[in-house]
């Protein structure tokens, strides 16, 4: 039997860890690496090119649904699993849409979370009662389309925008990407320009709105 290889990232250690003991103990997954972060994440994937991808959607540095949709992109054959506490519509819409494989509340059962991990390792979809329910209503109901909230941002632009929501300055924008204080400046001056926000208070309002940043 083929050995499910999968990724983990949550930026909260204890959980984090707690799901890496839970995989390797199952006997058939095996956790090749962990993250903390959304930009780990993507490095981490592109080099390692796991079978499965465990994402939570809250963390710093690159949201969760952003690193869905880079990674659908960028590597189209690694399966992703959304784990995550946020039970909303727009949650599991935005996900499904950014291309995730599957989508589980963390209060579900760790036997259903081998489950998924394997369903998707072997090529298949997962997604939960809730998760279900929600993609359900929206099939019967495909009128009630969600507006992206990252409306025509580049990618290096959706990059900045979390990095100004967590509170990083110009120079330390810079310093993340490593580019100069001038070329950090342009990008935030269009992403701003981009979501018709004024400051960086008023983009932070914005991301909370648009549930980017808990």
């Amino acid at each position: 039997m083929k050995t499910i290889r999968v990724l983990v990232a949550d930026d909260h250690t204890i959980l984090r860890e707690g799901l890496v003991a839970l995989i390797d103990a199952s006997g058939d997954c095996q956790v090749v690496a962990q993250a903390s972060d959304g930009i780990e994440t993507v490095e981490l994937a592109l080099r390692l090119r796991p079978d499965v991808i465990v994402l939570d959607i809250s963390m710093p540095k690159l949201n969760g649904i952003e690193v869905v949709r880079r990674l659908s992109r960028e590597l189209e054959s690694a399966r992703i699993l959304v784990l995550t506490m946020h039970a909303e519509e727009e949650y599991v819409l935005h996900v499904v849409r950014s291309g995730a494989s599957g989508f589980l509340l963390k209060d579900s059962a760790t036997g259903e979370l081998l489950k998924a991990v394997r369903s998707l390792g072997a090529g298949r979809g997962y997604f939960g009662t809730h998760a279900s329910a929600v993609l359900a209503r929206q099939v019967q109901s495909p009128g009630n389309v969600l507006a992206d909230p990252y409306r025509d941002l580049t990618t290096r632009e959706r990059e900045v925008f979390h990095l100004i929501a967590e509170g990083l300055t110009t120079k330390e924008i810079a310093r993340q990407l490593g580019t100069s204080t001038k070329t950090a400046e342009n990008h935030r001056f269009r992403v701003l320009d981009k979501l018709e926000v004024r400051n960086t208070a008023e983009l932070i309002r914005y991301a909370v709105k648009h549930r980017l940043l808990d």
